[in-house]
């Protein structure tokens, strides 16, 4: 997300910063992390909206067969 100058990657129920970066390439490095802890990874515009989701974790499953 978008805060100051900065990017940042923030954890899912947190406020605090994990990482920051000059640019949103730059802070798109924490689908990393996310991939390895098995959680969504969620890449906002600087307007705040939702402009990309990725799940790396256990989704469940909303189609039957």
């Amino acid at each position: 997300m978008h805060r100051g100058d900065n990017w940042v990657n923030v954890r899912e129920g947190s406020d605090r910063a994990i990482s920051r970066a000059d640019t949103k390439a730059e802070a798109q490095a924490g689908r990393e992390t996310a991939r390895r802890d098995k959680v969504e990874h969620v890449i906002q515009n600087k307007n705040g909206q939702i402009g990309q989701k990725n799940s790396f974790g256990n989704d469940p499953r909303h189609s039957k067969g």
